[in-house]
């Protein structure tokens, strides 16, 4: 990771509008969303100029992905049928590669985060992701491909709309680094020895904590990824490193200056035996699965992907307080609105 002396962006949570027009007519609220309607441009056309199929994913199914960091899932009476609204697409994305090489969705998620999470400045209840997913594909293709991505999408909005981000005091500067791409890294065993270091003291068997991922965060000026999370602290879609036993062939992307998390990757497991083993690992019924294992059973195929948190990248690009204030009609964890 390359250090930086400057200052942890200061943490002053902004006031949460008491109506949508409140905050739809705020003029930074306008240009922030104009902001993220051109990042979604680029994303498409930067992945459909690499041979990507968009598809549109379900919004609700019989399972969702079950690795969500401690939220819950909302269950939904679908004729009889007990069915969830998607955490994330992510089992879909495997099953799509059945039919094409490549594929991303643009997708809404909703997750019902603890009520703490509230005042994180980076957790909605609901929000969309950039999902991609590429067939017999490992871990540094999609690695490369985010960093592309995210570097082609913040090099077009510096580039196109210099009078926006002026508006929202967005220093340009700040991206010199970012569309030059060649994102560090750094092992999740080195993050969390740095961390404890620090003070922070996060658990070397789990998942960096948000708070984690921001003092890490604001340490750099470039993007860095953490690669090899431990088995048990992800999904059972993440596959375990065939010469590495207990070491996860998996990804974060952490934007620079204290804004934390924007991407989460990995190789998936996709053999059938494999799936079943790490379900049980993880504390999933596989029955529950029934459709997804038939599928796998059949032979679904290699691949790795990502996925992007729109209203986080949003933010970071746009220089924002809070990831809310990329959405235009923002879900906060128990805050009841619009």
């Amino acid at each position: 990771m390359t250090s930086t002396s400057a200052e942890p962006r200061a943490r002053v949570a902004p006031t949460f509008p008491v109506s949508p027009d409140q905050h739809l007519m705020a003029e930074p609220t306008r240009a922030t969303l104009r902001v993220q309607s051109r990042m979604l441009a680029a994303t498409r056309a930067f992945l459909t100029g690499q041979g990507f199929q968009e598809l549109l994913p379900p919004v609700i199914g019989p399972v969702t992905d079950p690795g969500i960091r401690g939220s819950k899932q909302v269950d939904i009476d679908f004729y009889g049928h007990k069915y969830k609204l998607m955490t994330s697409a992510i089992l879909y994305k495997q099953a799509s590669l059945m039919a094409f090489e490549k594929i991303f969705y643009i997708a809404p998620n909703v997750r019902l985060e603890p009520l703490e999470t509230a005042v994180t400045h980076r957790h909605l209840a609901e929000f969309h992701q950039i999902d991609v997913e590429i067939r017999d594909a490992g871990r540094e293709d999609a690695m490369e491909l985010a960093e592309r991505l995210v570097a082609h999408v913040v090099d077009e909005v510096v580039r196109e709309m210099p009078g926006d981000l002026e508006l929202l005091g967005r220093d340009r500067d700040a991206f010199r680094e970012v569309v030059r791409g060649a994102f560090a890294r750094t092992t999740h065993q080195e993050a969390t020895a740095d961390l404890v270091a620090l003070g922070h003291p996060q658990d070397p068997g789990a998942e960096i904590d948000w708070e984690g991922e921001e003092i890490l965060s604001a340490k750099t000026s470039r993007p860095f990824f953490v690669v090899d999370y431990p088995k048990g602290s992800r999904g059972f879609y993440d596959q375990e490193d065939a010469e590495r036993p207990g070491i996860l062939r998996n990804f974060d992307l952490i934007a620079p200056e204290g804004y934390g998390e924007l991407a989460s990757g990995s190789e998936r497991e996709h053999d059938y035996a494999a799936l079943v083993t790490r379900m049980r690992e993880t504390g999933e019924n596989p029955a529950k699965y029934g459709w997804y294992l038939d599928l796998a059973r059949r032979g679904i195929p290699a691949s790795s992907g990502f996925g992007i948190g729109l209203e986080r990248f949003t933010r970071y690009v746009t220089g924002r307080t809070a990831a809310w204030e990329a959405s235009a009609y923002p879900k906060l964890p128990g805050v009841v609105s619009a």
